[in-house]
């Protein structure tokens, strides 16, 4: 049998007497796509900071292939596998589209400072190899041609897919997605599923806080439902949509 991936075990967050979390356990698996759902101020947003070292745990634990996360920095957290994107889109001014994902790729380049400020034979031939790898990013996103445009001017359906390239960039092992369709029209939302399923198939696991419930319903393999804090489901989609907490909380009833 397979071993969760990810972990989350009686996760609690307080801030200054509010808690944000409650007691909040559940697991991923590996190839996953994952929802967590539920109304504004359930939490979602707190538990994605919890697993990327951005808040400190109240109590609980978060494991990651095995290991605690508890007490890791950030970009130690980011070492491990895990990478995210952002509800509001947070891109680097000034910079092209390719550098913007060039920057994701940093966690797993080796050349050092000196040798790459000397323009060695190795330090050359690593930016030619991480060239070569954003741009196939970008291409896999369909943005390639706009690959030297300033990122800001990319309208905000592109920008969504590059700070997805971006987050890939670092070779993750889990993708945490934070209200990916969020401004998006229809057709861009479909693009971005088919986006999604395509990075699962390549072996990332996937997890997602998304307020699109036809787009969670349509990607999901399980979701996990917040209500102030707290668990009150976790299921695959058709069990979810049927969940009376759920259409309670969530939904919303006559």
């Amino acid at each position: 049998m397979p071993t969760p991936i990810l972990e989350f075990d009686h996760v609690t967050k307080t801030f200054a007497g509010l808690t944000a979390l409650h007691q909040v356990s559940g697991q991923v698996w590996p190839r996953q796509i994952k929802a967590i759902i539920g109304p504004n101020g359930a939490g979602k947003t707190t538990l994605f900071n919890l697993i990327t070292g951005i808040y400190e745990l109240t109590a609980g634990d978060i494991r990651f292939m095995g290991q605690s996360l508890v007490g890791l920095r950030p970009n130690e957290i980011a070492a491990l596998g895990i990478t995210r994107t952002f509800q509001n889109i947070k891109l680097f001014q000034h910079m092209t589209v390719l550098e913007n994902v060039l920057v994701g790729a940093h966690t797993r380049t080796h050349t050092g400072f000196l040798a790459a400020a000397l323009r060695l034979p190795r330090a050359r031939r690593e930016e030619q190899e991480v060239i070569a790898q954003g741009m196939a990013l970008l291409n896999k996103v369909g943005i390639a041609h706009r690959a030297y445009d300033d990122a800001t001017e990319l309208p905000f359906g592109l920008q969504r897919k590059l700070e997805i390239a971006r987050a890939l960039a670092s070779q993750p092992r889990l993708l945490l997605l934070d209200e990916p369709a969020a401004g998006l029209n229809s057709t861009e939302t479909q693009d971005l599923v088919d986006l999604i399923r395509q990075i699962r198939d390549e072996g990332v696991t996937i997890v997602l806080v998304e307020h699109d419930m036809e787009m969670v319903m349509d990607v999901a393999d399980e979701v996990l439902v917040l209500d102030y804090g707290e668990v009150i489901a976790d299921a695959p989609p058709e069990a979810v949509q049927q969940d009376e907490r759920v259409i309670t909380a969530y939904l919303g009833v006559d």
